[in-house]
């Protein structure tokens, strides 16, 4: 269990606040809240002389409680927006509006490519964060060639991809309360215990979330029969675009996410519900890089960190806090992979380019030679140039084969049945 931070009265945190921290410790403050770390990291801070681990949380909750704002009034849902926070919302709106403006038509192939792919990637892994068990090839392979899920797992994941499909095609309708039980149907299609349940909301509060290993109860949502009066609030959060005080939109995304889960309106799916919520409303809020980018692969490599970002929220005075600075990194971090990963597709494009030149080779066999030159010690197998592309093993086995026959590669035995390829010798 998460250890509670120390219990501060408000008189305590009141003047705390009115009479301020020395420098020193405004500095620890300020780097506490960059990363708006909970108390299990705070109290193991180095301090000046004098200074306890209790009095630094004490400073810490003074200055979040002088910029906080109550975002859900119900339950008392609280957030302070940080400095780090605003930077991070102002390096997207810069990254997001400029980082396809290279003078290429919008609907070129590369573009389109990068768009179907990072849509299965979504659909991926947000369905393996809730269960869903099978390899990305066989994943991606199901999907381009539109084939019948096999399983509960693929069933899962086509739900995912389908739902995704369906919100950037109505991403400027209004969020109601059937769009939200459709966006459910859609995504818990025949994957739940009782058919019944996917498109409608939970009649018992026999729902509650557990830890996935120790099997505890970690927590209790609130009563199904409040269940119409969220439906009503979180569709007037999501469609006002006059609020009295304004959040900027991907925060609002985020509190739009945390509410659904927060709910659990749903007997399950409420986890890929929230994720696909948060989507729209970045698409909705012209945010379309979203498109080209995986955020549920993050999470999942996280998801630990992502459960206790709500378990902070929840012992801290329902302070989400830790669930926007979790999202927001894991934004970050998705932008990055995103660039990083088409760099290296346009390095490997450029440099491949010299052996298409050469003639009788295709662009994927191409950028096997390049990584091969550049990496002269690498043996690929059948399997690695399945998941590099995204191809069956039939066509990666055809590409390598072909390269061996040109006299490029050299077939080596790795053990009795997989076979491995090298660069040819030179002589």
């Amino acid at each position: 269990m998460i250890e509670l931070p120390p219990k501060i009265d408000k008189k305590t945190l009141v003047n705390a606040l009115l009479k301020g921290s020395d420098a020193e410790i405004a500095t620890i403050v300020d780097k506490v809240n960059a990363d708006y770390e909970y108390w299990d990291k705070v109290k193991y801070k180095s301090l000046p002389e004098g200074y306890t681990p209790q009095m630094l949380w004490t400073y810490v909750k003074a200055s979040r409680l002088g910029s906080m704002m109550t975002v859900w009034n119900k339950y008392g849902i609280k957030l302070c927006i940080t400095s780090q926070m605003q930077r991070i919302c102002h390096d997207f709106d810069m990254k997001f509006g400029s980082f396809w403006e290279d003078g290429n038509d919008a609907q070129n192939p590369e573009k389109k490519y990068y768009l179907s792919s990072s849509l299965m990637e979504e659909a991926i892994y947000s369905s393996k964060m809730e269960g869903a068990s099978t390899t990305r090839v066989v994943a991606k392979e199901m999907l381009r060639k539109k084939k019948s899920p096999q399983n509960k797992a693929q069933q899962m994941i086509v739900n995912n991809y389908n739902t995704i499909q369906y919100i950037v095609d109505h991403k400027d309708d209004p969020l109601t309360e059937e769009g939200l039980l459709y966006i459910h149907r859609l995504m818990t299609e025949k994957t739940l215990d009782n058919p019944d349940d996917a498109g409608r909301f939970r009649t018992n509060d026999k729902v509650v979330v557990a830890d996935m290993v120790e099997g505890d109860i970690v927590y209790t949502p609130p009563s199904y029969k409040e269940i119409p009066e969220f439906t009503e609030t979180l569709c007037g959060f999501f469609n006002n675009d006059s609020p009295r005080t304004f959040i900027h939109p991907i925060i609002k995304g985020i509190i739009v996410h945390f509410m659904l889960a927060y709910m659990h309106p749903f007997v399950d799916g409420n986890g890929r519900t929230a994720r696909a919520l948060f989507y729209w409303y970045m698409l909705k809020e012209n945010y379309k890089l979203t498109e080209y980018m995986s955020i549920s692969r993050v999470i999942a490599k996280s998801k630990p960190s992502y459960e206790k970002a709500f378990r902070y929220t929840e012992n801290d005075g329902n302070d989400m806090g830790y669930f926007v600075a979790y999202n927001l990194r894991a934004l970050e971090l998705s932008f990055q992979q995103l660039r990083d990963y088409i760099q290296r597709k346009q390095r490997e494009k450029k440099a491949a380019s010299t052996f298409m030149m050469a003639g009788n080779v295709n662009q994927r066999q191409a950028i096997v030679l390049q990584r091969l030159t550049d990496e002269p010690d690498t043996i690929l197998t059948v399997k690695d140039v399945q998941e590099l592309f995204s191809v069956s093993s039939m066509t990666a086995r055809k590409d390598l084969s072909d390269l061996v026959q040109q006299g490029y590669l050299t077939e080596i035995a790795i053990n009795k049945v997989t076979r491995g390829y090298i660069k040819k010798q030179e002589g």
